[in-house]
């Protein structure tokens, strides 16, 4: 059967590489299954320290309205999650941000925030070669709009060429899904692979291929 006539169960192929690449669970879904919220990216824009910083961020990519056209373009994505490395006490965790960013905060608190985030961090960025392999794997397979999208921002550069507007690697730089408005929790939710939070234990950071 060719890609036009395609079956979820024929994308088994990039489940199984997604688990033997070290992905926990990998599930395809159909793309209208993914959820697409305007409210999204205002958490970029009001939460995150690396807004507008980034060519892979907002404001430089599709705004929710723009992604709803291309994703209905699409017809089936596959959900990736991984276990993070990170972890710290719960009451850090409900209070990341400021352990990590307060000056004043308890230092044995700041040490754990700035641990948790060094360890997160580091295994976002590993996750960004699975998820570009898996659309490579996809492409391979005739499958050739397949488009990954990346959890958290990215890595790649220390410091972004936003100034000339020029990604410098961008075989490699993918945007994150929240990024263009994708509300991960509630489709992860509904493709039976729910997102636990408040962060109990290692975090589960997800992913997602398009695919066509």
């Amino acid at each position: 059967m060719t890609p036009a006539t395609s079956t979820p169960r024929e994308f088994a192929f990039l489940e199984q590489a997604a688990r033997s690449l070290g992905a926990t669970v990998a599930k395809v879904i159909p793309a209208s299954d993914v959820i697409v919220e305007n409210r999204v990216p205002l958490k970029c824009r009001a939460g995150c320290i690396g807004y507008g910083k980034k060519l892979t961020c907002p404001p430089y990519v599709p705004t929710p309205d723009e992604f709803r056209k291309i994703l209905a373009e699409y017809r089936y994505a596959l959900l990736v999650k991984f276990t993070s490395p990170a972890t710290a006490e719960p009451d850090v965790i409900c209070s990341i941000y400021r352990y990590w960013l307060d000056p004043e905060a308890p230092a044995d608190k700041k040490e754990q925030a700035t641990q948790f985030w060094q360890d997160y961090f580091t295994g976002s960025k590993d996750c960004a070669p699975v998820m570009l392999e898996l659309e490579k794997t996809a492409f391979n397979a005739g499958y050739t709009l397949a488009l990954a999208f990346v959890n958290g921002s990215c890595r790649l550069c220390e410091s972004c060429n936003v100034k000339a507007g020029i990604c410098i690697h961008p075989t490699q730089a993918r945007i994150p899904e929240h990024a263009v408005g994708v509300n991960m929790k509630k489709t992860a939710e509904k493709a039976g692979m729910p997102i636990r939070f408040p962060v109990t234990g290692h975090p589960e950071p997800m992913a997602l291929l398009l695919i066509d």
